[in-house]
């Protein structure tokens, strides 16, 4: 496995257990479509809506943030996802939130920004 699919997967992992400390209920993780693949479907502890995570992971805070490579067509493609992922599980009564997890693991430990409603 190349060194970059092992980091993002390494990220999405830290993102998944930082998300479950703050109470979220993880719905689905790597959901597949045609289309593409969502991060993390879940359900944050203080409201009752579907969120659709974006996990962006980078190893050094080089060449911009992680949260910057979430560009105008990514969240395109992740709206579309979370909208047909929300219509497969029958969930389209529930508002739909779309949050962009960053992991950076450039020292000991991984540093983790949470963006809610990034897109």
């Amino acid at each position: 496995m190349d060194t970059r699919k092992m980091t993002g997967q390494r990220g999405e992992k830290i993102a998944q257990a930082f998300l479950r400390q703050q109470g979220w209920t993880i719905l689905d993780v790597n959901w597949r479509s045609r289309i593409g693949e969502l991060d993390i479907v879940a359900i944050p502890p203080d409201k009752p809506c579907l969120v659709i995570v974006e996990v962006r992971t980078k190893r050094s805070p080089r060449f911009g943030t992680a949260a910057e490579s979430v560009d105008y067509r990514k969240q395109q493609k992740v709206r579309r996802l979370g909208l047909q992922y929300a219509q497969r599980h029958r969930l389209l009564d529930m508002p739909l939130r779309f949050d962009v997890v960053t992991v950076t693991l450039s020292s000991g430990k991984p540093d983790i920004v949470h963006i809610p409603g990034a897109f």
